[in-house]
């Protein structure tokens, strides 16, 4: 009778171009290194770190940047001793040149190259030295690895973060060394492959599309995103994205999970502000932020002026600016009265035109517009009454989650991860955190800021205890372990086993 094999913890693979730092027993890199560009590097740390807590057997596998980590990670190659070393505490790096010097993340004109770079490595030696049982990629930087994992027999989950996709064509892909007759008939062309040989040289992969259609499940960064795509929302989705998506949700293999915000969002420890505070301290706190926020900006001097803060960047496709721009005149003569400010600490395309309104119309004391910096922008969240975020459409969004932490309600547009974060507020049934509207027009942000100043008028009291409860919910919900909790149950369910132990699901 064969020996009976006790089960094992499942190893999963992490897979990421992006990260931010990572529990110490992960490796002694583990504390130096962050290479991010957006919320995938939180989200990727999150993860690890919940994981690893669990004791669940997870790897990492990421480029090796030397340039953007605190500490240069060791000149070896992928079979060197110090990277051996490394790899034994489950960190594994991609090695290549594509990676080695960039001083960003992301480089225009330079991601393909690092994006197959990266691909090549994961398929070459990491994949085959982890040997995992799941691997969970992200985003079209990633999106080959699911069909090779198909082919290899491994489970596969594969995130959608940004709607962006790439095309290559299969000579491209080899010629970068990986070998595509592997895997090619679990990758998605533009038109219907005949064969390996027919589909190289003329018929382009679509790389997210790609992820998307092989990968076992399906998930993007907040439940209603997913259903706007598989609804016909957003004209701007391609059709194959849109239709893959649509057969993984119908097929009951896509699901949506809310992103967090990153832990150090915390009014009471943030070093960027002038003033810590906590739910039971927070209008003294926030008055003295202000202060500092309109001193800083060049704003009027009132801590009872109602101020809006402008925190995304300045994007007339995704972001919305041209809906403030067309109504910021009317609103700051319409509640000149009650010295309404706004604060707009953003970069992007629309920067020139909030310029040229305040020059044109002398709100130099009103309204501030200022080059994004981290801790400016932490400060605005803290000094404002209310956040602006009439995004066009917004996969998950993490201002609106934000702003709440820092008792800053919203005013935003009721469309993917925000619809999802924010709900009306409604001060008789002490139930919502900010001032969601319907219509992506200017008309329907005007009505949203003029719910916000009905709010502003309240009395002093009614105004905190309602902000406090909404702190205390945020602080509750929008919470690194409560993201990372949903992705558990999402691996133990796609691969049936518990994630410390192994043992099959009851």
């Amino acid at each position: 009778m064969p020996e009976e094999i006790s089960p094992r913890p499942p190893r999963i693979l992490l897979v990421t171009p992006e990260i931010t730092y990572l529990p110490k027993g992960m490796g002694n890199l583990s504390q130096t290194m962050c290479a991010k560009a957006g919320g995938l590097a939180d989200v990727s740390s999150l993860l690890a770190n919940e994981l690893h807590k669990l004791g669940a057997e997870v790897h990492l596998a990421l480029p090796n940047f030397r340039r953007l980590g605190s500490t240069e990670i060791p000149r070896t190659n992928s079979r060197g001793k110090a990277l051996e070393e490394l790899q034994e505490r489950r960190i594994h790096f991609a090695e290549d040149n594509a990676f080695y010097h960039r001083d960003e993340v992301y480089q225009p004109g330079d991601n393909t190259r690092m994006a197959l770079a990266f691909q090549r490595e994961l398929a070459t030696h990491i994949i085959p030295g982890v040997q995992p049982d799941l691997i969970h990629c992200n985003d079209w930087m990633t999106g080959l690895i699911p069909a090779i994992a198909r082919a290899r027999g491994i489970k596969s989950l594969f995130t959608v973060h940004n709607i962006h996709t790439e095309h290559f064509t299969l000579d491209e892909i080899e010629d970068r060394g990986i070998d595509g007759s592997e895997f090619w008939n679990h990758l998605y062309f533009e038109k219907p492959p005949g064969s390996h040989d027919e589909a190289r040289s003329w018929n382009r992969v679509d790389q997210l599309t790609s992820g998307i259609f092989a990968a076992d499940h399906v998930n993007t960064v907040s439940p209603t995103f997913l259903s706007e795509v598989v609804d016909g929302h957003h004209h701007f989705i391609p059709d194959p994205i849109r239709n893959e998506l649509r057969a993984k949700a119908h097929a009951g293999c896509a699901s949506g999970i809310l992103n967090a915000p990153d832990a150090n969002y915390d009014p009471a420890t943030d070093d960027a502000l002038a003033q810590n505070y906590t739910t039971n301290d927070h209008p003294a706190g926030k008055r003295a932020n202000k202060l500092a926020l309109q001193e800083r900006l060049g704003l009027r001097q009132d801590p009872d002026a109602p101020l809006f803060f402008w925190p995304s960047r300045l994007d007339p496709v995704q972001k919305g600016p041209q809906l403030l721009a067309e109504i910021l005149h009317h609103i700051i003569a319409d509640y000149s009265t009650e010295n309404l400010q706004v604060a707009i600490i953003a970069n992007g395309a629309y920067q020139h035109h909030f310029h040229d309104i305040v020059n044109i119309h002398g709100f130099h004391d009103r309204v501030a517009v200022a080059d994004f910096s981290e801790p400016l922008s932490r400060l605005g969240y803290a000094g404002a009454d209310f956040m602006l975020m009439p995004s066009s459409f917004e996969p998950c969004g993490l201002p609106q989650m934000v702003s709440p932490k820092y008792g800053t309600l919203p005013v935003v547009h009721d469309t993917g991860g925000i619809h999802d974060t924010t709900f009306p507020l409604n001060t008789t049934q002490n139930s919502g955190n900010g001032f969601p509207f319907q219509v992506f027009d200017p008309g329907g942000l005007r009505w949203a800021i003029d719910q916000a100043m009905q709010f502003h008028r309240l009395a002093p009291e009614t105004r905190a205890a309602q902000i406090e409860r909404i702190m205390l919910s945020a602080e509750a919900r929008f919470r690194h372990d409560v993201t990372a909790a949903d992705y558990v149950e999402l691996y133990k369910s796609i691969l049936g086993r518990d994630l410390k132990t192994g043992q099959p699901l009851t």
